[in-house]
């Protein structure tokens, strides 16, 4: 994907219907005033945005597990059954919807056996596809799940299609949601957990294009249909099925499956990284980029707009009854190796650009809430766009993290219709609008507002009149920073942080407010 070749998308149709939570770029001169204008629609509701958009994903990828978030009984870090009491913590505080595991690529390789029963018997295995390090498998079925239920999430779980067969994703998922006493549900038992779990979603394959196979869509929705056939639980206890889809531009793969595999399929994935450059080789650094790599970042995470819409277009032509949703199951930042790390450990650090990266695609997620009902950023600890970091004992909350904490109220709300005029930011051949808003009404009944300003350098006052809502009361919080890669380290873990929204203005159904360069605002009204 070439950068110059994107920018006739990002110089701007965000268009979708009203209903759905329009956001309109203004093209005419006379609107490319300092002073961006919205309107919100308080009483035209759209879709319920699912709160699985907001999901996690774990894979055993570098210290994203180990380290991360298993680090064993016996470990001198604060521990409950293995599990980081800090890790924990923040999670349950960021109301994690839902956890993807155990990949990714490694999915494709991974034996659910291997880590099932004694952890001193567990076999030692190699994880060829990161690093080609020895995988212990202390973090197996029941610690993923245990994991799950501690941070208050639903579980995802990616099955093998890759080196294992049809019996044996069946078997795991019977040995997972089973009620009958059969020889596995007696195994499951004597392993510590008697009582079935829930799992939410259940994936056949991973990147079946790339690492999980290398194959056409047409084969791939062959091997879907005879592998979901067999794929069974109880009534009202089997999960939704996740198809293998496509990434970036390619709508092939999500054809071949609604048009040929739909009628065990209830989900398709689709996968798309941000990188600053066009060159996979040489994305661009996590930190000390210039301004050019900032917007360059911008407009090509702004893409993800066009790739939903493309494929939900696909959908909507063989699936009009929206019975199959759109899952972004693998999305987020991905830079450079950071230097003297492990180059297939994928840590990088996390920076405001970050932030504000999450935040735009959880406002296009909003905006296609009819259909993208799954989202899970890469990765949760250590590993690319994470929530959080770690060095041993120490955890430090990443902008990313905090960018997600403002988002909860969105969790279950109900997407409003928005109209947005807004100037552009333009550096060189690149240009985006300055600003991205969602707004939706909570469980409550209040109104929530998302906005990003997406211009490093100039605040952006912004007029909002809300129409069909008796709002009095504003508040609300602001991600900034003077930097446009701040960052928390672990020698100043509060660099950047979110703080209480100042100088809004609510009147008659009017909200004013300025927001600052670089920032994401999220604004309650009541």
């Amino acid at each position: 994907m070439k950068l110059r070749n994107a920018l006739a998308t990002v110089a701007y149709t965000f268009a979708v219907s009203l209903t759905t939570g329009t956001v309109l770029a203004a093209e005419h001169p006379a609107v490319a005033a300092l002073t961006a204008t919205a309107v919100v629609h308080a009483d035209r509701a759209g879709a319920k945005i699912h709160p699985y958009i907001y999901g996690q994903f774990a894979e055993h990828l570098g210290r994203g597990i180990y380290e991360g978030v298993w680090v064993g009984e016996h470990s001198a870090i604060p521990n409950v059954r293995g599990l980081r009491t800090d890790v924990v913590t923040a999670l349950r505080e960021l109301h994690v919807p839902i956890v993807r595991w155990p990949g990714g690529c490694f999915a494709d390789e991974y034996h659910w056996r291997d880590g099932i029963g004694p952890r001193a018997k567990r076999p030692v295995t190699l994880n060829t596809n990161w690093g080609g390090v020895p995988d212990p498998n202390e973090f197996g079925t029941h610690e993923f799940l245990d994991f799950s239920q501690m941070i208050g999430a639903d579980a995802y779980i990616n099955g093998n299609l890759g080196t294992g067969s049809a019996r044996e994703m069946a078997e795991w998922l019977q040995y997972m949601t089973s009620d009958k006493p059969t020889s596995l549900t007696a195994e499951r038992a004597r392993n510590g957990h008697p009582k079935p779990w829930k799992i939410a979603y259940f994936a056949v394959g991973n990147e079946a294009w790339g690492c999980g196979g290398h194959m056409t869509p047409e084969r791939y929705a062959d091997l879907f249909r005879q592998n979901a056939n067999f794929l069974k639980a109880p009534a009202g206890a089997r999960p939704i099925i996740v198809a293998s889809g496509g990434n970036d531009d390619d709508t092939s793969w999500t054809q071949a499956l609604i048009s040929k595999a739909h009628e065990d399929m209830g989900a398709i994935s689709f996968h798309y990284y941000t990188i600053p450059g066009d060159d996979w080789k040489a994305k661009g650094p996590a930190i000390g980029f210039a301004e050019d790599q900032w917007i360059s970042t911008l407009a090509h995470t702004l893409r993800m707009e066009e790739f939903i819409a493309q494929n939900v277009a696909m959908l909507d032509r063989y699936d009009p009854q929206k019975k199959v949703s759109f899952a972004v199951d693998e999305w987020g930042t991905w830079y450079d190796p950071e230097p003297g790390r492990e180059e297939q450990f994928l840590y990088q650090q996390n920076t405001l650009r970050d932030a504000l990266v999450a935040a735009l695609n959880m406002n296009i997620f909003q905006h296609h809430a009819d259909r993208v009902h799954l989202a899970n950023i890469a990765q949760m600890v250590n590993v690319l766009q994470a929530m959080i970091l770690t060095k041993g004992p120490q955890l430090v909350l990443t902008p990313t993290y905090h960018a997600f904490r403002m988002f909860k109220p969105f969790q279950n709300a109900t997407l409003l219709a928005t109209e947005l005029n807004v100037p552009r930011y333009t550096l060189g051949e690149v240009s985006v609008p300055a600003v991205s808003m969602s707004a939706a009404r909570t469980v409550t009944g209040a109104l929530v507002l998302s906005m990003v300003n997406l211009d490093p350098k100039i605040a952006r006052p912004i007029s909002i009149s809300i129409s069909g809502a008796g709002m009095r009361h504003v508040s609300g919080e602001v991600l900034s920073a003077s930097a446009m890669d701040a960052r928390n380290t672990f020698e100043d873990p509060q660099a950047v942080h979110p703080v209480p929204l100042v100088g809004a203005v609510l009147s008659a159904g009017n909200l004013s407010l300025t927001l600052p360069a670089k920032s994401v605002v999220v604004v309650n009204l009541e």
